[in-house]
């Protein structure tokens, strides 16, 4: 499988990972592990084995904290090199929310900005319940795509949308549940087991969607 020391890939059975494997900064992502997401994805796209795809982070406190800012000063250094970011973030994204097979996001500890956007992808959500959501654009003076407002906006509808943007505050795991952000809760010591589980399931009632 495609994957670099920050992006893991693996698959157990008919059930393919894509790990976010940068824990000593809470799995932030960079402009190259952003990149190797799409690469990642398109080969479980075309190996017929994996029926379901997982998404999720290494290290145990984060699924992803959003974007590596130690990066920002040589990869959004200028209104160009930006242009090519967001263009990289939006392609891994949306190779996430129209991938062919059904998805999961395995989330334990943070899930902030970029980490909310991408689960936001995910067909559904799985999360411990240490975790942690927030979209903290507004304290950092950030915008934020249409797409990705979108698509928070069909889960959560706009009022609890409103609240996630307006507050930048952090939401536990039960606050995103009654939002309709998280599909289930499960303890921490048991989250790897139940998704694997819960994704067994899926290969013979879940068809690949067209």
């Amino acid at each position: 499988m495609t994957q670099s020391d920050k992006m893991i890939s693996r698959r157990d059975g008919q059930v393919g990972y894509v790990i976010f494997n940068n824990p000593e900064r809470h799995n932030a992502v960079s402009l190259e592990m952003w990149a190797t997401v799409a690469e990642i994805l398109q080969d479980f796209a075309k190996d017929p084995e994996v029926r379901v795809v997982v998404l999720t982070g290494a290290g145990g406190k984060a699924f992803v904290s959003g974007a590596d800012v130690s990066k920002f000063e040589s990869e959004r250094a200028s209104l160009d090199a930006t242009k090519v970011y967001n263009a990289t973030v939006e392609r891994a994204n949306t190779g996430v929310y129209d991938f062919p097979k059904p998805t999961i996001a395995m989330i334990r500890g943070y899930c902030i900005g970029g980490g909310v956007g991408l689960a936001a992808c995910c067909d559904l959500r799985i999360a411990a319940a240490n975790s942690r959501f927030a979209v903290p654009a507004a304290k950092l003076g950030l915008g934020y795509s249409f797409n990705g407002l979108k698509r928070l906006i069909d889960i959560v509808g706009p009022a609890f949308a409103k609240e996630i943007f307006f507050t930048a505050r952090q939401f536990d795991t039960e606050e995103a549940r009654i939002m309709g952000f998280v599909n289930r809760i499960v303890p921490e010591a048991e989250l790897e087991a139940y998704v694997k589980s819960y994704a067994d399931t899926m290969p013979n009632s879940s068809p690949t969607r067209s």
